[in-house]
């Protein structure tokens, strides 16, 4: 999915959230899943702002209202960054959608703040769970509960421009070990061998962790495996092979520095595919080199019901609705999105496109990052990390010992 610059731009709303746990426990004691008779409008927020969006977005819409008995939807569009921070201040304001698609990564905080429907009884119901894949699914799960549906996925990946691996002798890498020896031997002049998005904010932190993940650790385990990652990374830079200003890219930086031939290699997601196809120069991608195992992030977004809509039964049905195949594979289409199930692999442009398989393939080892309600804390705790590291500030060791502290306690508080 192209997404709009500093896609995973970092923000969150503290003081809003904290106060919005607490109406939200009051509304979900409160909110009322019957519907009235006759037609209903549903309030829906999303934050696909572009003009690019618009298209399959009010064609879904349309399809919505002729498929779904007495509904009509009333849609509301947000910058990526300030949805959440919407729906947060809602809770207090009283000003809140029926139903939202949220960035996957936002049911941290908005799980643990009792605004979102529990969805368990209807969705084991419906009986169609084990059509997902594992990671988008697990996703959705908060406190034993089914919060959301998985509305589309994504992951990382690696590029590689393909004349420029050829002319250096080097095989798409593989594993650390090989990434690190391609990465050098691409390297030439003003041209990396690999560019990848370091930046303070979610952004970076999304493209930090299938290296924590793949050295065999995670958040709980920061303080050896992170130190493990950083020191990885942290010599790529040493050796040239990375540039020190990507902490400040964005993955959009970054895939403009493929696009100038500037890096033979990038760490990025399926959203960059349209934009590469312009491209004048021949490219593939693979997965991500491994260290002890493999793993990739997940990316996407779910939708979502708020626990103190009116019309919860009526949402769910629009829900349920637009998770048929039939309506679903041409929205994911319009989009450039992948599917978060399994039952459409076969379908769609990602059928056919070697691209959007390879993405594909990687979802059922793409991780989310489903960390409770202080996710947020740990996350700029990863970030102040690794910007320390790759500005030569402190050493891995010292930053993952620092970053653990913080990380250790945001994990604690649930």
């Amino acid at each position: 999915m192209s997404y709009p610059l500093d896609r995973r731009g970092f923000l969150r709303a503290s003081g809003a959230t904290a106060a919005a746990a607490a109406l939200g426990a009051g509304a979900a004691l409160t909110s009322c899943s019957s519907d009235t008779s006759g037609p209903v409008t549903l309030t829906w927020w999303d934050y696909f702002t572009l003009d690019n969006f618009q298209p399959g977005m009010n064609r879904l819409i349309k399809d919505i209202e002729a498929g779904v008995p007495d509904v009509r939807i009333e849609r509301r569009t947000f910058p990526f960054a300030e949805l959440e921070r919407q729906i947060t201040l809602g809770a207090i304001s009283g000003d809140l959608p029926d139903l939202a698609i949220v960035d996957n990564v936002a049911m941290n905080t908005l799980g643990g703040s009792r605004l979102l429907a529990d969805l368990t009884a209807r969705v084991k119901k419906w009986g169609q769970a084990d059509q997902y894949y594992k990671g988008p699914w697990e996703g959705c799960q908060v406190g034993g509960k089914t919060l959301g549906i998985p509305n589309n996925s994504n992951c990382l990946a690696l590029y590689c421009n393909t004349r420029m691996l050829k002319s250096a002798g080097v095989e798409p890498p593989t594993t650390w070990d090989e990434l690190a020896s391609a990465a050098q031997k691409l390297t030439s002049g003003d041209r990396y061998g690999l560019a990848l998005s370091a930046i303070n904010t979610e952004e970076g932190v999304f493209q930090f962790l299938p290296f924590l993940w793949q050295a065999g650790g995670d958040l709980d385990t920061f303080r050896t495996y992170g130190a493990t990652a950083l020191t990885f990374l942290d010599e790529l830079i040493a050796k040239g092979s990375l540039s020190e200003q990507c902490v400040g890219w964005t993955q959009q930086d970054v895939n403009t520095r493929f696009l100038n031939q500037r890096a033979a290699m990038q760490i990025n997601g399926p959203w960059q595919i349209p934009t590469l196809k312009k491209a004048d120069f021949d490219w593939n991608v693979v997965a991500l080199p491994r260290d002890k195992e493999a793993a990739t992030c997940l990316g996407g977004e779910n939708w979502v019901v708020m626990a103190d809509s009116k019309h919860v039964d009526k949402a769910w049905e629009v829900l349920e609705y637009t998770q048929r195949p039939s309506v679903l594979v041409p929205y994911l289409v319009s989009f450039g999105e992948l599917p978060a199930r399994k039952d459409l692999a076969d379908r769609g442009s990602w059928a056919s496109d070697p691209a959007l398989r390879l993405f594909l393939s990687q979802l059922p080892l793409a991780r989310p990052r489903q960390y409770g309600p202080h996710y947020d804390e740990a996350s700029q705790a990863i970030a102040e990390a690794e910007q320390a590291v790759l500005t030569g500030s402190a050493s891995p060791s010292a930053a993952a010992r620092t970053a653990a502290v913080k990380i250790d306690k945001a994990l604690s508080e649930q």
